[in-house]
This record gives structure tokens, sequence and C-alpha cells, in this order.
């Protein structure tokens, strides 16, 4: 049996060779890199929704550098708390792009000797691509964070990475007890950066919202520093930010003519409880 429910009917979806089905018999097939596509076509949008190709290699190529590690590791260590007393945790990764963070923890809660159970969903095709080979024994489709394919309270962890807040769905789809991770930026996350990007750099705004069907057990501050020698690299992480789509020419040429790039990095994971 799958993670996964039926889009069109909200049936259990069966996993077979080559396709997922349900008893009302919906069938979906599965794409030969190993995910799946739950998304009705009255939810799409545009053709190819999402992050395409050229921005998931870019980013998927500055993650497997490690840059970002201090961030995995971190929510590693929490996952492997929070499920400590579970010996098979359901986690969903909500947005889980290429799935570098989904792997992460799975591998952390496996070699704790746990048999985690996961599923990831995004809204491009094009990460779930790398994230079902990064992953075969995890279960991915395209679809909605606002609609997730998921059974009420089937969770125990439900982790989100830089994506869209669906703060009910969320509390439909985990369990009592079960916790959610959110990741935002600090206040001077990238501040070098956006220093040669922008005359009058601004701090992120940092607020610890609240949440219906949640308490705010925790957060767990991240900070380092990176220093890029490489130009790729730091505009590979210019085209994972919201900068990519708002910042004037001028300081996108800036940015492309440095020598090196030395920046702060800095990330909270707020941890919520399932009430």
């Amino acid at each position: 049996m799958s993670l996964f429910r039926c889009p069109l009917c909200a049936a259990p979806l069966t996993r077979e060779e080559g396709r997922y089905c349900c008893p009302g018999g919906h069938s979906f097939d599965c794409a030969a890199a190993g995910y799946t596509h739950l998304l009705p076509a009255n939810q799409k949008h545009s053709k190819f929704p999402g992050d395409d190709k050229e921005m998931v290699a870019a980013r998927s190529a500055f993650l497997d550098k490690g840059y970002y590690l201090p961030l995995r590791r971190a929510l590693e260590k929490l996952a492997c708390s929070l499920t400590a007393q579970l010996p098979a945790p359901v986690v969903v990764d909500s947005g889980c792009g290429e799935g570098w963070y989904t792997t992460g923890i799975a591998a952390a809660l496996q070699a704790q000797g746990k048999a985690p159970q996961i599923a990831g969903v995004d809204i491009s095709k094009f990460a779930l691509r790398r994230a079902a080979k990064r992953l075969p024994q995890g279960e991915f489709a395209v679809a909605s964070v606002y609609r997730l394919p998921l059974a009420d309270g089937c969770a125990d962890l439900l982790l989100n990475v830089f994506s869209p807040l669906a703060a009910d769905e969320f509390a439909r789809v985990l369990r009592p007890g079960g916790h959610y991770l959110y990741v935002v930026p600090s206040a001077r996350h990238l501040w070098q950066m956006k220093e040669v990007l922008y005359d009058r750099p601004y701090e992120n705004p940092v607020k610890e919202e609240c949440y219906p069907g949640f308490r705010h057990t925790d957060t767990v501050p991240v900070r380092t520093e990176l220093d890029l020698q490489d130009p790729a690299d730091w505009m590979a992480l210019f085209h994972m930010t919201p900068y990519a789509w708002k910042t004037p020419r001028e300081g996108v040429q800036r940015l492309e003519q440095l020598d090196r790039l030395h920046t702060e990095i800095g990330f909270d994971v707020h941890v919520y409880e399932r009430t």
C-alpha cells in the first residue's frame, strides 16, 4: 500500500509495477525516473509548473557541494529526536525539490535502525526526477502542497524547507503529537550578497507565527558563513533565491563581476507540534 491517496476520489492508492491505482479504477503511471503525477489538470496553472530544468540543475549542483550541509544536519538531528520512539516513522517532505534534504533525513533515520516511510511532493517534475533517483525507496509525486494527496493523520513528521506554507493542509495530514519543521531564512541570511545586489540592503523579517492546530515548541538557529570562489556557485545560489526575480540588472552585473563571495548564511528551523 502507498502513502499516497487518489487525487480524484481520495481512496488509498496501491503501488504496482509502473503505476499507482485505486479501488475506484483511477490509474496513475510512474515516470521512468520513478515519480508519479497526482496533480489534476484543473489544478495546473501552466504546462510545466514549478522550477524549470535549469533552475533545478543549478540548485542541485550547489547543494551537492555541501554548502548547506549545516542546515541538513540540523534537520537530521531534529528528525531523529522527534521520532525517537517510532520504529517506522512516516515522513512527508512538502515542496521537496530535488530531495536533497529528504535523502539526508531518510539516511539519518535508517542509521538509527528505523524503517522510515518517506513521501515527497513538489510542483516541478524536473525536481522530482532527481528526488526519485536520489531516494528510490521513497515515494514522490507531482502535487500541490495545498492539496496533498495523503490521508488525514497519516504523517509523524512533515518538513517544509523554503516552500509554500499550507498550515491547514499540514495540520490535516499530521497525526496529533506529530511535528512540523518549518525552515525560513534568518534576518541576515546572504547579507553580503545583498550588499552587492542592492544599494540599500534590508534584513529579512523574522517572526514566529502561530497556526491553528499547532503549538510552537522550539526555534533552532543555524548560522555559518560561505566562502565561494567559483562564480558558478554564487550565481547558482543567487538563482535559488527570490532575489533572482526582483534584482535590478545593475546588481546582477556586480554579482557576476566578483572575484569571490564571502557571505553569512542563516536559517531558523521552527518546530511545531500538532495538537
